[in-house]
């Protein structure tokens, strides 16, 4: 049974605090699962939530700041050290491959798993799996940023009333999924559209055009929100969204599920969070995230 959820292993900005961990989101997408932006501490963390090494198909780092990248170190040397048996495909910004090397061959180790590199220099597609197609956008941080997105592929739904009207049953069901004509029955007679899942992770960014593109239309937006509303000269200031701003993007962007994370530790209610992105005027489903919940991805739409 396919399982599509978002682990969460840490929500801190900037520094750990006693009840939020450096940044790190496991999304468990079917039979993979893409590790977003280990900071520190998240091998510990992966213990903790249940998530092992041998889950991580891939690793999509955001931008090459200490939160969300300080963790790499540890959990490259433990895909080696329990020898997942695939390849394990990391990206990341190009203008960051110095602070790559440096954190992949940080102390000895045995390598003993194919760790393939895929810098990006630019946004757009990354990665086309049967199950999603993996691509970038540019944001606009201090340092060269990029968020991602998971589109599923459009498929088809079978309409049991139009398949009974037509009388297909039992083996023919399968051959029209196929594409077979049965009995001049074909599957755009008995089926409709469904439209793929889209999933957008957006990490440290001003308001930009790349966060929009994003989150259109997406099923789930995991976006950070670093600041309160009440403070937004600061999150322009070094690159960051408020509460308001991420759920206006959300609102915009048509997003279903909107999990705002990336809390400053200057701020000891999360509640004030949902409630400023509540009066931006977003009505979706909203989860402000904490250290190793499940977030599960909203079902298709009917």
């Amino acid at each position: 049974m396919s399982v599509r959820e978002l682990v969460v292993l840490g929500t801190a900005s900037q520094v750990p605090t006693r009840h939020r961990n450096h940044n790190g989101y496991l999304l468990r997408w079917d039979g993979e699962g893409i590790l977003f932006d280990p900071g520190e501490g998240t091998q510990r963390q992966m213990l903790r939530a249940g998530v092992a090494a041998h889950d991580i198909n891939r690793i999509c780092v955001t931008h090459f700041h200490g939160d969300h990248s300080l963790g790499l170190a540890g959990v490259i040397q433990r895909i080696n050290l329990d020898q997942v048996p695939h390849p394990v495909t990391a990206h990341y910004p190009a203008s960051g491959q110095r602070f790559f090397d440096r954190l992949r061959y940080a102390t000895a180790y045995r390598e003993s798993v194919e760790l393939n590199e895929r810098a990006i220099a630019d946004g757009g597609v990354l990665a086309t799996t049967p199950s999603y197609t993996l691509e970038a956008r540019r944001l606009s941080h201090p340092v060269e940023s990029f968020g991602y997105r998971l589109t599923e592929p459009d498929g088809r739904r079978m309409l049991p009333e139009r398949l009974a009207a037509h009388g297909i049953k039992g083996p023919d069901v399968g051959r029209v999924q196929r594409g077979e004509a049965v009995g001049g029955v074909t599957l755009e007679d008995v089926s409709e559209m469904r439209r793929g899942q889209r999933f957008a992770f957006v990490m440290d960014t001003r308001l930009c055009d790349g966060a929009y593109e994003l989150a259109d239309g997406c099923d789930m937006l995991v976006i950070e929100s670093t600041f309160l509303d009440e403070d937004h000269r600061l999150a322009t200031d070094h690159g960051h969204l408020t509460a308001g701003q991420a759920a206006r993007v959300a609102r915009d962007a048509g997003v279903r599920h909107l999990v705002l994370t990336h809390f400053s530790q200057r701020y000891s209610d999360p509640g004030e969070f949902e409630r400023q992105a509540r009066a931006a005027g977003f009505d979706g489903e909203l989860s402000v995230a904490h250290d190793l919940v499940r977030v599960p991805v909203p079902k298709r739409e009917l």
